[in-house]
């Protein structure tokens, strides 16, 4: 689990700007005349406001994937008993909107046919869902997706070889581009960065202090030969596009062999294609049975934060940095869902502080420990906190010239000072180091307006929406290439 630790500084602040241009000059008083003690904080304030509400809708077809008319729709809340009801119209569609952000159940029924009952999540505010059911006669086996061809079929489902069984069945995958939100709300872009990175987690050496990647690791040199096929089947599945393949080889690995590094790549993968839900039931199974698995712990954790459980997300990710002190990842993984959650997280700070006495020539550990400081102040900055805020920045910047986050709030904090100047000079060198960090353009031409230079301004203005769109373009397309699947959950039944 050493991957991360070498990486060059390049973290992006969750609180990206997101302010129109009929916003700027009203943010440049704001910015001028009041101190800023979390990085966007007033940029956030003006954006514009999404719906609190969101949208389930989609279609209801018939086996043969013709548009069913009139069709039932039933939509029901997790832990709501009470549900709604939609009748499909003459192109087989239907729609619920103005809901509450969180968990679903959907399903259809007509005329004695029934779909499988659809979990949905939509977590993100102003954000939308678009969901296929798909009719089926009473005991009929009809998939809402296309067969595999025999060549490449995985064997049907056998029974597990470990006491509790899932309580879910990935069935099919839908266009994740439906969660909305164009990319912007920062702690889904953080999520979805965790869910990559945790794909790269890697097990502890044998000897390193882990019971539970040495377990594995002895269980799978014990004969388990078809478990790693179905494994190794289920890494080719994904590498060529195909998750849903993937995700039931995974599970067929599970079945037959539940260890640590079966039960890691099943999790992993549904995570990846946000069953958020169900990777957290997976990870939960996986930390209960090897317990000593960093891995596994931090995974979790990633899994509670996508679900939007911050506090708890934390402190799997405290347990895991206390397995092996020495290892970076979990207090990365910490240190980005510190910056991206709402409010400060309990056990975060102390546990970055450990990292930097751990690790004290690791820019990110100086860089994520002076963010966990700066998050719990209150406006303005005590001084005994800025000068340690800007002592572990420096130290960042100095240890990694490319740490151009580290940079950007160096700026920051000096702008909050009113040393327009000083902030003017970081910001500059932020952009040397990353040309494409929007934020640092922002607040560039916010210091060259205050300063009288309005053309510089301007052009940093442009050059600031030219990458917010273009960013925002990357995260659209990402999504359309990683398939959210959908998942079968029996009636009434309320996720992890």
């Amino acid at each position: 689990m050493s991957h991360l630790a070498n990486d060059s500084c390049k973290v992006r602040s969750p609180f990206g700007s997101r302010i129109g241009l009929g916003l700027r000059c009203v943010l440049v008083v704001i910015l001028v005349f009041m101190s800023v003690s979390i990085p966007m904080t007033a940029a956030q304030q003006a954006s514009p406001q999404h719906s609190d509400s969101v949208t389930i809708h989609g279609s209801v077809l018939d086996s043969r994937g013709k548009p069913v008319m009139d069709a039932l729709v039933r939509l029901q809340q997790k832990s709501v008993s009470s549900a709604s009801e939609r009748k499909t119209n003459g192109e087989g569609a239907f729609t619920f909107p103005s809901l509450a952000t969180g968990d679903y159940l959907l399903s259809a029924e007509k005329s004695g046919m029934h779909s499988h009952t659809a979990a949905v999540s939509v977590l993100l505010a102003g954000g939308q869902q678009q969901v296929n059911l798909v009719l089926e006669g009473s005991g009929g086996d009809s998939e809402a997706i296309p067969a595999r061809s025999p060549a490449s079929a995985s064997p049907a489902p056998q029974a597990m070889e470990f006491a509790d069984k899932p309580s879910f069945t990935v069935a099919g995958v839908t266009d994740w581009t439906a969660v909305g939100g164009h990319g912007s709300d920062s702690t889904l872009r953080t999520s979805e960065t965790l869910a990559r990175e945790t794909l790269a987690l890697k097990p502890e050496e044998k000897g390193a202090g882990s019971a539970g990647a040495s377990g594995a690791t002895a269980s799978e040199t014990g004969g388990h030969s078809a478990a790693n096929e179905h494994r190794l089947a289920g890494e080719q599945d994904e590498k060529q596009g195909d998750p849903l393949a993937a995700v039931h080889e995974f599970e067929q690995a599970v079945h037959l062999n539940p260890n640590e590094q079966n039960y890691f790549e099943w999790g992993s993968e549904l995570l990846l294609h946000r069953a958020v839900w169900q990777a957290l039931e997976v990870f939960e199974k996986g930390a209960a049975a090897y317990p000593q698995s960093a891995r596994m712990l931090t995974a979790l954790g990633t899994a509670l934060f996508a679900g939007a459980r911050y506090d708890e997300a934390a402190l799997c990710l405290c347990d895991a940095s206390d397995l092996n002190p020495a290892d970076p990842e979990p207090y990365i993984f910490m240190g980005k869902i510190e910056m991206a959650a709402p409010n400060p997280l309990q056990c975060v700070e102390p546990k970055l502080a450990r990292f930097v006495q751990q690790q004290p020539d690791n820019s990110l550990a100086n860089y994520f420990y002076a963010m966990a400081i700066w998050k719990r102040q209150q406006q303005p900055l005590d001084q005994l906190a800025a000068q340690q805020i800007e002592t572990l920045l420096t130290k960042a910047v100095t240890i990694d010239a490319k740490c151009a986050d580290a940079y950007l709030q160096l700026g920051i904090l000096y702008f909050s000072q009113r040393d327009a100047e000083k902030a003017i000079a970081l910001y500059l060198k932020a952009i040397a180091a990353d040309a494409k960090l929007a934020e640092a353009h922002y607040r560039l031409a916010v210091a060259y307006d205050r300063t009288g230079e309005h053309a510089k301004a301007e052009q940093e203005f442009q050059l600031h929406d030219e990458i917010k769109k273009a960013e925002a373009d990357a995260i659209e397309r990402h999504r359309h290439e990683i398939k959210q699947f959908l998942v079968d959950v029996p009636k009434q039944q309320a996720h992890p």
